[in-house]
C-alpha cells in the first residue's frame, strides 16, 4: 500500500471511530404523582453525531419507543415513602394490581409494586381482601436476580410491615427469611435496603410474636443471616420491658443471647453483648433484694445470677455470659 493509501485511511478511520462510540445514557423510573398512570421509562442514547431518545409510558396509554442499536447504562430513581401520594384511582388499580405484580414485564412489576407501597400508606383498608396474595408477590420480586426490582420490592415490604404490622404474621415466615438473606448479601445498596426494612419492623412489629419468628435464625448455617436475627432480637427485647422479659421468659431469651456470644462475626457478638445487658438489668429488677422471691420462678433469687446461668447453660455458656455481665458491670451498653 502507498504512503498516500495509507495517509487517506488514517484520516477516514478517526472519524468513523467517533460515529461508531455512543455514550450511556441512562433510565429513570419515575412516579409522578398523583396520576395514577404515572410511571414513565425514560431512556435517552447521546452520540456524538447526534442523539436517539425514546418514552415509554407503561400503563399502556400512549407513548413512542424508537430502540436504541446498543446497549445502554440504566438508571433507577428510588421514591422515599414520604414522597409518595395518593393514587388517584384506587378501585381501578386494585383491579389489576395482582395481575401487574405477577407481569414478566418487570417495569409492570416495577410500577405494580410502587402503587402498592401507595395503597399500604393512603389506602391500606382497600387492600386487606388481597393482602396475603400481595405479600406472596412481593416475595416474588424481592427474589428477582435484577437488583433495581429486588430494592423496590424490599422498599415495598417495609411499608408493608409499617402499614399492617401484627396483620402480616400469618404470612410473614418467607417475607422474614428473605429480609434476612437480603441484608446478608454482598450488593450493599440492596443490603442495606433489607436492613432498613429488618430494623424498621423491630419497631413495628409487637416484639413476642416477631421473637418467636426470628428464634430458628439465631442459630442459621448463614453467619450473616445469624448476625442480622442476633440484632432484631437484641432491638425486640429492648422493647418488651422488665415485665415483657419475665412473661416471654428470661430462660429461652439468655438461652438465645448464649448462641451469640462466641459467634465469629463482631456484629452478632456485639448484639449477643446487649442482650446479655439488657436480660442482666432485667433479672434484677425481676427480683429485688428486698422483696421475697416469686415462688413460681425459684431461680430468680437475689445475687443469685451466677447459679441462675449455670443452671440453665452449658459451663462454657455460662462462662461467656458472665464474663460480659463481670466484666461490665460498670459500663452500660451502648
Amino acid at each position: 500500500m502507498s504512503d498516500i493509501a495509507v495517509k487517506k485511511l488514517n484520516s477516514i478511520l478517526p472519524s468513523e471511530r467517533r460515529n461508531s462510540c455512543i455514550k450511556k445514557g441512562t433510565m429513570k423510573v419515575m412516579l409522578d404523582p398523583p396520576n395514577d398512570e404515572n410511571l414513565h421509562t425514560i431512556q435517552s442514547v447521546s452520540r456524538s453525531n447526534g442523539s436517539i431518545a425514546s418514552k415509554v409510558s407503561c400503563g399502556g396509554l400512549s407513548g413512542h419507543f424508537e430502540a436504541p442499536a446498543d446497549p445502554i447504562a440504566q438508571e433507577i430513581e428510588y421514591i422515599p415513602s414520604e414522597d409518595l401520594t395518593p393514587i388517584g384511582d384506587v378501585e381501578k388499580s386494585l383491579l389489576t394490581l395482582l395481575h401487574r405484580l405477577d407481569s414478566k414485564e418487570w417495569l409492570t412489576v416495577l410500577e405494580a409494586l410502587n402503587h402498592v407501597r401507595q395503597l399500604s400508606i393512603f389506602n391500606a383498608s382497600e387492600m386487606v381482601d388481597i393482602l396475603n396474595a400481595v405479600v406472596s408477590l412481593v416475595i416474588k420480586a424481592m427474589k428477582n436476580p435484577r437488583s433495581a426490582l429486588c430494592k423496590t420490592a424490599i422498599m415495598t415490604s417495609a411499608d408493608l410491615l409499617k402499614a399492617y404490622s401484627d396483620q402480616l404474621l400469618e404470612t410473614f415466615d418467607p417475607l422474614l427469611l428473605q429480609l434476612l438473606l437480603k441484608a446478608s448479601q454482598d450488593k450493599k445498596f440492596v443490603c442495606e435496603e433489607a436492613e432498613r426494612a429488618l430494623f424498621g419492623m423491630t419497631t413495628w412489629i409487637t416484639p413476642n410474636p416477631l421473637l418467636q419468628k426470628l428464634e430458628p435464625y439465631v442459630t442459621h448455617r448463614n453467619p450473616r443471616v445469624r448476625a442480622k436475627a442476633a440484632i432484631c432480637v437484641s432491638k425486640s427485647v429492648s422493647r418488651l420491658g422488665v415485665h415483657g422479659i419475665k412473661d416471654y421468659g428470661l430462660e429461652p431469651l439468655i438461652q438465645l443471647a448464649a448462641a451469640q456470644v462466641n459467634d465469629q462475626l463482631p456484629e452478632a457478638r456485639e448484639a449477643a453483648r446487649k442482650l446479655v445487658f439488657e436480660l442482666h438489668g432485667a433479672y434484677k429488677q425481676i427480683t429485688p433484694s428486698n422483696e421475697e422471691p416469686d415462688v413460681n420462678a425459684t431461680l430468680y433469687q437475689p445475687d443469685g445470677w451466677e447459679q441462675y446461668c449455670a443452671s440453665i447453660l452449658a459451663p462454657t455458656a455460662a462462662h461467656a455470659i458472665l464474663r460480659i455481665t463481670c466484666n461490665g458491670s460498670s459500663i452500660s451498653p451502648s
